[in-house]
């Protein structure tokens, strides 16, 4: 089993690009493929899962940092956590996902992220340059309009071209990790 997953994030300059479009239609194709895929999803507005009344809200509001709640169908675990930056909120979520689970985390948002990503990027929805061009740790850009960013870029319509080169992708981090792990 590995002790950790690979990550790839999926991130835009702006709100609207189309990230969780593009995820949406691209599960199913590395589900296709064999991919096991867990998701880590960046929101800026305050959200719960839970609701007031109910005795896991209650159980949290009296203090509980964390509360895991179980159906015979899903469980969900919710944790109280600090303010701190966008990146280290992800970093600490990542050791969460469980590698007998999933063979790749897919990260939606995080844009600074000191990790792999996958730009989406539609020049008519911001005015701002593709993030490509200035971030080396993005990879792939998805756009239908050429940019100056020295990467791969994938048309929307292109997405079993773009599960094949997650899959490709994929494969290479492995390799990676088994090397590391041989040499030590």
């Amino acid at each position: 089993m590995r002790s950790r997953l690979p990550v790839l994030g999926v991130c835009a300059r702006a709100s609207g690009m189309g990230k969780t479009t593009l995820l949406a239609s691209l599960l199913p194709l590395l589900n296709q493929a064999g991919i096991r895929v867990a998701l880590i999803k960046q929101t800026h507005a305050q959200f719960d899962v839970d609701r007031p009344g109910k005795d896991s809200y209650r159980l949290r509001e009296a203090g509980a940092v964390q509360v895991l709640l179980s159906s015979p169908q899903r469980w969900v675990l919710m944790t109280e956590q600090a303010c701190g930056s966008d990146d280290d909120r992800l970093m600490a979520m990542l050791p969460q996902m469980d590698p007998a689970m999933a063979d790749l985390v897919l990260v939606e948002g995080f844009r600074n992220a000191p990790i792999p990503k996958i730009e989406v990027y539609r020049p008519g929805v911001s005015d701002l340059p593709p993030q490509a061009e200035e971030d080396s740790s993005i990879i792939a850009c998805v756009s239908d309009t050429p940019t100056a960013a020295a990467v791969r870029r994938f048309r929307p319509d292109q997405l079993p071209e773009l599960a094949a080169f997650i899959g490709d992708w994929l494969l290479m981090q492995r390799q990676q990790e088994d090397c590391a792990t041989t040499a030590s």
